[in-house]
């Protein structure tokens, strides 16, 4: 069995773990600094190494970094069950963000959208056939 965890890269971990549990209705289950590792700069030692969010059945990691460059390669897409889970979330990602393509029916039958959040992170939320 093969799981996949994103690893997302921040200029504030905590923060955007902050947001992603609110939009994504999820919970930071775990957060290391720095500071809990042997010889950490003392300017790091707050900033985090290593955050675990869980969303539904999914981990997604977060971590600070200093060297943030952001590409368009790569969308992180959610399905949900139901219109109204995935409705809720698209408005929560969308908070602050930038609506690529608006939530609605697509002519494959479900519904589907996609967002760049305010970290610049790009989402796509889709329902279930």
């Amino acid at each position: 069995m093969v799981k996949l965890a994103p690893y997302i890269f921040s200029e504030n971990a905590r923060e955007q773990g902050e947001f992603y549990v609110k939009a994504l209705r999820g919970e930071i289950v775990s957060v290391q600094t720095f500071g809990d590792a042997p010889k950490a700069p003392e300017e790091m030692k707050e900033k985090v190494m290593h955050l675990v969010l869980q969303v539904g059945g999914l981990q997604i990691f977060l971590a600070d970094s200093t060297s943030i460059v952001s590409g368009n390669q790569l969308d992180l897409t959610l399905e949900y069950g139901t219109e109204e889970e995935a409705r809720a979330v698209f408005a929560g990602l969308a908070e602050g963000g930038n609506v690529i393509m608006a939530f609605e029916r697509m002519f494959w039958g479900t519904m589907f959208g996609r967002i760049q959040d305010p970290y610049g992170v790009r989402w796509q939320i889709v329902t279930a056939k």
